[in-house]
């Protein structure tokens, strides 16, 4: 039996799988954010552990006998989330998250100083990742960075109360921007531009490798035998593409999670940093994936419906399938940059905008609006990764992983704002910790062609020609806003 976990952002996920990756149990247990100031989000890491306690708790109760039956853990995590410890290991302050843009100019001057950096990273410095938030802090909280010690990744930090050790995987630390990600190591040039250097850092090893076994104490406590294997793991996006089995050249997935993505995996290293698209190690040895990101997809439909007074995200979006297709296309316009938006604008001042309003507008409508908004976003991560103009047929389908991923009325949406197939199985929202099971299964010896299959083929959403026709007009609406309204975002 392996567990599976996954730290997200809204919440923490568990899964059970059996060798045959059959899914035995789940559960989970709900996260919230802070922001204590405009652009900030943070969470206390300690909030993750009691979560992580309290799932553990809820799955013992529920498979008591597969759980006693776990020979290995694996880890999925939100990304590029900064946790600061100090010389005792006590955390400093309030883990600074991905969706955080305090950070701006320090991009810029991590840049400015080490002219090298895109070569190095693959990535633009944006605020979202780990390295400008340390440069923050050396600036902003000095008495922080001075005691500061280590710097771990969220699951990472999990992991250091699992096992004792400070470790990461390779697809996790390529957000941090200390990472040379064709060479998998830590770089030495990124790390003394922000004051710091080897020791600061876990070290590596493969997503797949063993970082270490669960504490004996812990085993005991949680009822394990001793022994357990941790799997390295992986950052979120990465454990789901080890979830619906996207290991080979070309397969991918698109996530409507809280952030949305399209993933798509390589066996070379393949950076492309001015289009603001994300080029990382992936979990599994030798491959790479690209990874275009929009910062909010499914929190843009959760803030929508709590703006509405809708408190049943389910209830939410069947109010926007029953619009007519001429409702549809009186709809406002939705920009859904709530957080700042990385691919294809890296504009961590971008702001949400519901654009034509009028008084006959409801919830359905905006429901409606903020769908196709997320949908249009993906697309334009999409365009930036040079997707080729070819009719769906010509190309793979894509798994559609995530929570915003249950609404089949999103699903068709995202389909048709592609142009792409899309593929959902009926574990798709909880590909990240299937993935994080699967990876636990290798580091028990597990083979990969074996153990990193697809998942089994589920509902297939194909683009419907009628539908492009109707979105085709506000696509090209959705991308004039941007730049129409760009110097306000800085105002």
């Amino acid at each position: 039996m392996y567990l599976g976990i996954d730290l997200g952002t809204s919440g923490i996920k568990l899964v059970l799988l059996d060798a045959q990756k059959t899914l035995v149990a789940t559960s989970d247990a709900a996260l919230t954010v802070q922001r204590p100031h405009p652009l900030w989000s943070e969470q206390d890491p300690h909030a993750w552990w009691h979560a992580l306690e309290d799932a553990v708790a809820h799955l013992r109760h529920t498979a008591p006998q597969a759980w006693a039956q776990v020979r290995a853990i694996g880890l999925s995590g939100q990304m590029h989330g900064a946790v600061v410890l100090d010389a005792q290991d006590q955390v400093l302050r309030p883990a600074i998250l991905w969706n955080d843009g305090r950070a701006h100019a320090e991009c810029l001057a991590l840049e400015a100083q080490v002219p090298e950096s895109r070569h190095i990273t693959g990535n633009l410095a944006m605020p979202g990742f780990t390295a400008p938030k340390l440069c923050w802090l050396r600036t902003h909280e000095p008495q922080v960075f001075t005691r500061t010690r280590k710097v771990l990744l969220p699951k990472d930090w999990l992991r250091l109360q699992l096992v004792g050790d400070y470790v990461s995987d390779m697809s996790d630390a390529s957000g941090t921007l200390w990472l040379d990600v064709a060479k998998r190591c830590w770089s030495v040039p990124m790390l003394e531009a922000c004051g710091l250097n080897l020791s600061y850092m876990p070290r590596l090893i493969e997503g797949s490798a063993s970082s270490g076994t669960l504490r004996t104490p812990l085993a005991a406590q949680w009822g394990l035998s001793p022994q357990i294997i941790v799997a390295g793991g992986a950052g979120d996006n990465a454990a789901s593409a080890i979830g619906v089995g996207a290991t080979s050249e070309g397969q991918g997935f698109v996530s409507l999670g809280t952030s949305g993505v399209v993933f798509q995996v390589g066996t070379t290293y393949a950076p492309a940093p001015a289009l603001a698209l994300h080029a990382f190690a992936h979990a599994i040895p030798q491959r790479w994936h690209q990874m275009s990101v929009m910062l909010s997809a499914a929190s843009a439909f959760s803030w929508a419906a709590r703006l509405t007074g809708c408190t049943n995200e389910a209830d939410f979006a069947h109010k926007a399938a029953s619009l007519t297709e001429t409702e549809q296309a009186q709809a406002p316009l939705f920009l859904p940059y709530l957080s700042g938006e990385r691919t294809p604008h890296n504009n961590p001042m971008a702001t949400g905008v519901l654009m034509g309003m009028r008084g006959e507008h409801g919830a359905a409508d905006i429901a409606y609006a903020v769908m196709e908004g997320v949908s249009f976003g993906l697309r334009d991560g999409l365009a930036a990764m040079g997707q080729p103009n070819v009719t769906a047929s010509q190309q793979p389908a894509l798994a559609l992983v995530g929570g915003g991923a249950r609404s089949d009325a999103w699903a068709q949406l995202v389909a048709s704002a592609l142009n792409r197939t899309l593929q959902r199985s009926t574990n798709a929202p909880i590909a990240a910790a299937l993935g994080a099971a699967r990876l636990a299964q290798l580091a028990d010896g597990g083979l990969e062609e074996e153990v990193c299959s697809p998942l089994e083929s589920g509902q297939l959403f194909n683009p419907s020609l009628r539908h492009q026709a109707l979105l085709a007009p506000r696509y090209d609406r959705y991308r004039q806003l941007y730049p129409a309204l760009q110097s306000h975002f800085h105002a």
